[in-house]
Parts: C-alpha cells; structure tokens; sequence
C-alpha cells in the first residue's frame, strides 16, 4: 500500500484540508502526517499519526540575526525530515503550504520522493512557490492564482461539508443550538481563532439585527467568551458541528479564509466578507471571485463599523429577495471534488515512483 506523507501544520487553514484528502486516502494509502512543534495539530487531526515535527521556519523578511542563521536551520530541518521520509517508507508527499512545507519539500526532492501540492490562497505562499518549483504537482482553489498548476481543483474539504443539504437539516441545526425554527439565521464566525473587531462590532448592534427579524448565531473564536445580552443571540466559543452552523444560517458574516469561502460556496450560504487585514491581501483576493459573481458583499476591518451595519447591513437582511438572489449566486460557484483530485494525484504519484 502507498504510504502518503501529509505536510501541512500550524493553523486550521493548512490542517483543514489535509484531513479531507486523509478522508479520501482511508483504506487505499498509508497516511502519516508531518506537522509543526506548536501547531494545532494534536487537536485537529483525529486518529492520524503525527511521526515527525518540523521547526516552524518562516522565510526572512530583511537582514537580522535570524536571517543569518536561517540557512542552517533549514538544512537541518531538512535531513531530518529527509531521514523520517526514508525511515517510514514515504512514496509521495502531499503538501498543503505553511511553516512545515518548505523543509518538506526540499527533502523530498533531495529522497526523490515526488510530490503533491494545494494552494489555497489565491496569493500563493513562498512554500507552496518553492515545491512548484521543485517539481511538484499543484492544484490552485481559485482561478487566476499565479503559480505553476495542473488544474483549479477547489478546496479539499470533508464530506460533511460536501454532501450537505442545508434544508433538510435546517430544524435540527436550529434546535441544535437552541435558536427559533422559523426565523432566519445570521452566522457570524472570525475564523478557527475568531476575530476581535468581528465580535464587538456585532455586539454593539446585536439588539438592531434582532429588531430587523434576525436571529444571531456567534462563533466568537476560543478563548473569546460572552454571555449573549439579547434573546435570538446564541453565542458559542466554538462548535465542532460546523455542517451545523452552516445548515442553521441564512447569511454569514465571515472573514475571507480560503476554507470559508470554499465552504460558503459548496453549501449556498450567502456572505459579507471581512478580510483579514494583516498578510499580503490573500483573503481580500480570495473572495473576489464570490463577489463579483453577486454571492457575496465585500467590507474592510476598518469599515465594518455598527453605522456601517446598520446602513448596509441590516437593510439587506430586510430584503429577503436580495439574500435568496445571492445564495443561487454563492450556490453556482462551489467546488467539490478538490479532495478526491489531490488524493487520486496522489495515488497515481505514489504508483510511479514505486
């Protein structure tokens, strides 16, 4: 049987889809996972064997101490990782970017070991840049992202999400959370680690959301509690029943992760986006494609003020007609088979190189 080494650590946006092509690998490849020392990844990937970490390397910016001694660290992250490759019999490696990848990649190129490559971000990240480079077979979520790629596969993501019929789960999600089974949902979520600006801003205009006919349902992020103030507000750290959240909600309001768009997409689930502002404007590319296609609505950090929710916001969600018309727009745009494509490279990678 193959044996697939699975890069991708540090934050649920890497980890997240290494686990969906897992889920398809099950009984047709060994899978093992290479992580990051103090990555999220003993609580995020199930019963899969996390063999090997790898120091979190992030590449340089300009000249200091660190930039000097980068090199070295990162060649010995390499034979290391190269000797864990040969010791457990690896065939392919799939990587998904993030501190871990670079390490891996050179040291499946050095092993000859091929490799299999996901971008999420519609900017690539200089991990992902270098294993293209290498030689690895990559696979880009939206179109237009510019990196060397075989095919825009979507996002690798779980079958929960993928075979989900929001409908006919609506009234178990609601009661789930203990939300009214007849009025409609707003689903606020920052993310796997929340959002501070996200959460008081909803907040403060929690009770004018709930006035307009809405009901609230926050993901507030762990380590962010609140006692919800107002009836119709549900507020939750963090649920490991996302299908659920998303089967109970009729408009998000999200940041612009590529698992988020993704999943909003597959599901129909209409959106406001607020990118996340620190990095290179990944998050900001990544929803361009929903917004242009009229699935989504597009607001800076600095912008999603409680004036602008009440001006933009909460008129929207009294216009039901406009909601409907951006779910069938946010509905024809989703990918689903992003996870079954890199594992099937996968599987035809580890067959020639045996």
């Amino acid at each position: 049987m193959t044996t697939v080494a699975l890069v991708g650590g540090g934050t649920a946006g890497h980890i997240t889809p290494l686990l969906a092509v897992a889920e398809q690998l099950a009984g047709r490849a060994t899978c093992l996972v290479w992580g990051t020392k103090g990555g999220r990844e003993a609580e995020l990937v199930d019963d899969l064997p996390i063999v090997h970490s790898i120091p979190k390397l992030p590449f340089p910016r300009g000249l200091s101490l660190k930039a000097l001694v980068f090199p070295f660290r990162l060649l010995m992250a390499v034979w290391a990782t190269r000797a864990s490759f040969v010791r457990h019999g690896v065939d392919v490696v799939v990587g998904f970017g993030g501190y871990t990848a670079a390490a891996a990649y050179l040291a499946a190129r050095m092993a000859g070991i091929p490799m299999v490559i996901h971008e999420a971000n519609a900017v690539p990240g200089l991990a992902n840049r270098l294993g293209a480079a290498l030689g690895g077979t990559v696979g880009i979520c939206f179109p237009g992202t510019p990196i060397r790629h075989e095919a825009v596969v979507g996002m690798p993501l779980r079958d929960s999400i993928v075979s989900l019929e929001r409908a006919s789960l609506r009234s178990a999600a609601r009661r789930h959370f203990g939300l009214r089974p007849r009025k409609p949902v707003l689903l606020v979520t920052g993310g796997s680690s929340g959002a501070v600006r996200i959460n008081t801003t909803v907040d403060e205009v929690a009770a004018d959301i709930v006035k307009a006919g809405w009901q609230i349902l926050h993901l507030r992020g762990p380590g962010n509690p609140a006692e919800a103030r107002h009836k119709d507000v549900v507020s939750v750290e963090y649920t490991d029943r996302m299908d659920l959240a998303l089967s109970a909600a009729d408009l998000a309001v999200s940041r612009a992760g590529a698992t988020t768009v993704n999943e909003l997409q597959v599901v129909g689930l209409p959106a406001v986006f607020i990118p996340y502002h620190v990095g290179n404007g990944e998050q900001e590319k990544n929803a361009a494609e929903t917004v242009r296609a009229g699935g989504a609505l597009l607001v800076s950090q600095e912008e999603f003020t409680p004036q602008w929710v009440r001006h933009t916001l909460i008129p929207l969600l009294q216009d039901p007609p406009q909601v409907e018309s951006m779910a069938q727009a946010m509905s024809g745009l989703g990918r689903r088979d992003g996870a079954r494509v890199i594992a099937q490279w996968a599987l035809d990678a580890g067959v020639k190189s045996a």
